[in-house]
């Protein structure tokens, strides 16, 4: 029993240092952190054996060599010597104490550190070997932290990811219904520019695509086209100045932009607007997508407006060139053929008419209101160009060959203009396009005659000239020159020196028939002063002006005077 009983004791020493240990395991694994382990398993070397505890090493640890209460320690030699030992179990001389050593706290992929131990003496066997588990059980529990903490650091990372992927998805989704809807957005209106709807499917097409209504209108503001319902009647414009800078800035914006309830965007292939496209949205509903739908409108729109100028563009040139061919000659079977691609039929009688518009705005004007004014009198289209001396026309010949349709259109474009201050020449009818040149020549005839009388406004149709087609202004003239200076010669000598006006005098009493009243209040003179005028004419040229020859023989020449003065 006394032999015994050492042995007895020494086994229930180690079986508590072993229950101790399995404690402190127990204890490390409760999901403390690295120094908090390293510090606790320090902390049990003097209790589990005849050691103390000297200094610790963890490799993750930036402070590097700590104390056994986790103060960070300054000895260069202690961590020169941990580092060599590579994450081995090893002697360390650098501590001072007779018996010194390192111990690798070994973890999952490598070496976690050392814990360094003392003591004045070599411990025993069961000693190393309780210092030996410790350090065991030391590693795992580290592993297990750092599993713990890989764990936690996956599943932080994997919530982020999770996030990440749902907003992505978000996204996704939200990019596939724009795809979608964009996608319908431009099959619709390209669907409409396919079928030739024109304005009005543009407008119908971004009316269902929006839900809004929409407006299509030309540069100055006038509505061209419609989509949805209510259409006003009548269409209110916007004040020029007002819409002036409106399109400029529209035309700044790289995206459509909103006036007051309305969204605009410009069709404008290049510098020049041809027209605006407007969603109208009291509301302030239009988002992203009806914005879109809106600028594919626009460039359809702009698509169409550039089609319609250039076929207009191109038919004015087409016409315009007939018209100069008409007017210079040209064969009958190429005008015709001509004539017909452009929608004119000139196989019926025609006749040209020259027109001159002295109170008209502008030449642009002047051809819109003729072009009104010819569709309203003569109930047809007519050929029309612009020529140094007034507008052209090629005009078919009045049913019944009614003559009074050409002062109705001088009544019209009076109207229209504003302004009475115009001369219409029209020349004789020809049956075949070949013939038109003869007619220009006596509507051009016809104007001086018109523009040479006493009433310049009006119209004289060369049928009517009667002898006054003999008065020639072009390089036949000269005899017109001698005839009127056979007649007129003596007046027209002493106006010059006397700087009178004899031969005005006597052209005007000759086109009022003879009427001394009439006479006298068109030249704004007195009686007296005519009569004293006309016996000065009687004395200087010697003719009786009440010989009928010789009334008529004057009256030819003083509107001969007139032309000729007319066209100089």
């Amino acid at each position: 029993m006394n032999d015994g009983g050492p042995s007895i004791l020494a086994l229930r020493e180690q079986l508590s240092n072993l229950c101790s240990l399995f404690t402190l395991s127990m204890v490390m694994s409760d999901g403390r952190g690295e120094p908090q382990i390293v510090e606790l398993a320090a902390s049990s070397v003097a209790s589990l054996t005849s050691c103390r505890p000297v200094a610790s090493l963890l490799m993750r640890d930036p402070e590097g060599l700590r104390s056994p209460d986790g103060i960070p320690l300054d000895r260069p030699e202690l961590s020169a010597r941990l580092t060599d030992l590579d994450g081995a179990d090893g002697p360390v001389t650098e501590t001072g104490s007779a018996w010194a050593r390192a111990y690798a706290l070994r973890a999952v992929g490598g070496d976690a550190g050392h814990l360094v131990v003392a003591a004045d003496a070599e411990p025993s066997q069961d000693q190393l070997l309780l210092l030996q588990m410790l350090a065991q059980q030391t590693g795992r529990a580290l592993t297990t932290t750092a599993l713990h903490h890989r764990e936690r650091e996956t599943a932080s990372e994997l919530r982020t990811l999770n996030a990440k992927l749902a907003e992505v998805n978000d996204r996704l989704a939200a990019s596939v219904v724009d795809l979608e809807r964009r996608r319908k957005v431009h099959e619709t209106l390209s669907a409409v520019a396919a079928s030739g709807a024109g304005e009005e499917g543009i407008t119908k097409a971004l009316h269902q695509l929006t839900g809004l209504k929409v407006a299509a209108e030309d540069r100055f503001g006038n509505l061209r086209a419609w989509g949805g319902p209510n259409r006003p009647q009548p269409y209110v414009r916007q004040p020029a100045r007002h819409r002036a800078q409106i399109l400029a800035d529209a035309r700044r914006s790289p995206r459509p932009i909103r006036d007051r309830d309305r969204v605009i965007a410009v069709a404008q292939p290049r510098d020049e607007v041809l027209g605006v496209l407007a969603l109208v949205d009291p509301g302030h509903q239009a988002g992203e997508h009806e914005l879109f739908a809106l600028e594919h409108g626009a460039v359809m729109l702009t698509m169409e407006l550039s089609h319609l100028r250039s076929l207009a563009e191109a038919e004015l040139r087409l016409r315009r060139d007939l018209v100069d061919d008409l007017l210079t000659g040209t064969d009958d079977e190429s005008a015709l053929f001509r004539a017909q691609a452009l929608g004119h039929d000139l196989s019926t009688p025609h006749q040209v008419v020259v027109i001159r518009w002295s109170g008209a705005p502008s030449e642009d004007a002047l051809v819109r209101a003729v072009e009104h004014a010819t569709t309203r009198v003569l109930d047809t289209n007519v050929l029309l160009a612009r020529r140094p001396g007034g507008l052209v026309l090629v005009a078919p010949r009045p049913e019944r060959n009614d003559r009074r349709r050409w002062g109705e259109l001088h009544r019209v474009l009076t109207k229209s203009l504003r302004s009475a201050a115009g001369a219409i020449g029209v020349g004789g009818v020809c049956d075949g396009p070949s013939g038109l040149p003869r007619s220009y020549a006596e509507a051009e005839r016809a104007l001086r005659v018109r523009l040479g009388s006493s009433s310049p406004r009006g119209v004289t149709a060369y049928d009517d000239l009667g002898v006054f087609r003999l008065l020639t202004l072009g390089q036949d003239d000269i005899e017109v020159k001698r005839f009127v200076r056979e007649w007129l010669g003596p007046l027209l000598d002493y106006d010059s020196t006397s700087k009178s006006d004899l031969v005005t005098t006597l052209w005007q009493y000759l086109e009022c028939g003879g009427n001394y009243d009439d006479t006298a209040r068109a030249l704004l003179i007195h009686r007296s002063t005519l009569r004293y005028r006309l016996r000065r004419i009687r004395e200087l040229s010697g003719h009786d002006l009440g010989a009928v020859d010789t009334r008529f023989n004057l009256h030819v020449a003083t509107r001969a005077w007139q032309i000729l003065r007319g066209s100089t």
